[in-house]
């Protein structure tokens, strides 16, 4: 297994990792198998989407700002439900198949790390198996 660290440098952003991630596939010297991308973060998540237009990513975070903004009536003490929110819903967990040694993405995929409270140092774990 290996280690990914992220330093993210705003509240919310989407980050892109994929580089990251698909060394450690080629660290793995796996071949044919499966990749399992795992956030252990309750404020963070992971998701795959498009890495050619910028605006993507910034037209995600409005809706997921459209779909949990802050509430008066929240009662975590920290502040920042509706960050865990926003990570149970993109989710903690990515599994990607590996084939000839690379990520198997479509033409406009990209592996993302999903921060909803940073900024702040975050870990990514990354398992390959080959199968």
């Amino acid at each position: 297994m290996e280690q990914i660290e992220i330093n993210t440098q705003t509240r919310q952003a989407l980050n892109d990792i994929t580089a990251r991630v698909q060394s450690a596939v080629g660290n793995s010297g796996v071949q044919e198998g499966v990749c399992f991308v795992f956030c252990p973060h309750t404020t963070a998540g992971l998701t795959l989407n498009e890495n050619w237009d910028p605006a993507v990513r910034h037209d995600l975070g409005l809706v997921l700002d459209d779909l949990v903004g802050p509430r008066a009536d929240f009662r975590h003490r920290e502040g920042n439900s509706p960050a865990h929110a926003k990570t149970s819903l993109v989710g903690s967990s990515l599994t990607i198949l590996v084939s000839e040694g690379r990520l198997v993405l479509g033409s406009w995929q990209g592996v993302y790390l999903a921060e909803f409270d940073g900024p702040r140092r975050r870990r990514v774990l990354v398992k390959v198996i080959a199968g």
